[in-house]
């Protein structure tokens, strides 16, 4: 009977060990410029971190790859890299002071919006450069048309961060697995 019991707590601690927390950040502002090699955004304000919310938290910035198909006026799809900064400026408690994110992206779209009010958006997975983290999502939005080797105001911006654990915490959760497994083997031998 305390077998099964141990097995069910186990079973139920693994998930929450190996479970990736996440923090929304919202950013608004800024100027995108568009070309045949690719987006970027500069001058973008984070008023939104996690359940942190203020005029002035630190900036967003970006540079995607060049188009693969499709192209800034119609919409398309990006290549692979460029890179993704997020900063803050830790004005308040909470907020980290320095980068709080620098990555890649994987993959990009640029879409023509079906929000009201229209526009684009960018739609776009990356994954950390500083290692630990992966698996990110970002949806940046604005209203209006940009044309080739133009600049429009961005709208407003949505970044999920997704934090995944790190190798080692996952090899010290499977360390300890097998040390009480060895320590419920050794009780059933002795009896």
């Amino acid at each position: 009977m305390r077998r099964v019991l141990l097995l069910g707590l186990l079973a139920l601690a693994l998930p929450l060990a190996a479970a990736a927390s996440s923090i929304d950040i919202t950013n608004i502002g800024g100027t995108i410029a568009g070309s045949a090699s690719g987006l970027s955004l500069s001058g973008s304000t984070v008023i939104s971190y996690g359940g942190i919310v203020g005029s002035n938290l630190g900036t967003v910035t970006f540079t995607t790859g060049g188009f693969s198909s499709g192209n800034v006026t119609i919409g398309g799809t990006l290549m692979a890299g460029g890179t993704l900064t997020i900063t803050g400026n830790g004005s308040v408690s909470g907020v980290p002071n320095g980068v709080i994110f620098s990555g890649t992206f994987t993959s990009a779209q640029w879409v023509l919006s079906d929000k009201p009010g229209g526009g684009y958006e960018l739609k776009a997975t990356f994954i950390s450069t500083s290692g630990g983290s992966a698996g990110h999502f970002g949806e940046f939005t604005l209203a209006g048309t940009l044309n080739e080797n133009g600049t429009i105001t961005l709208g407003s911006g949505d970044i999920i961060l997704n934090s995944v654990p790190e190798p080692g915490t996952l090899v010290l959760l499977g360390t300890g697995l097998l040390g009480i497994g060895g320590l419920v083997r050794r009780k059933r031998i002795l009896g």
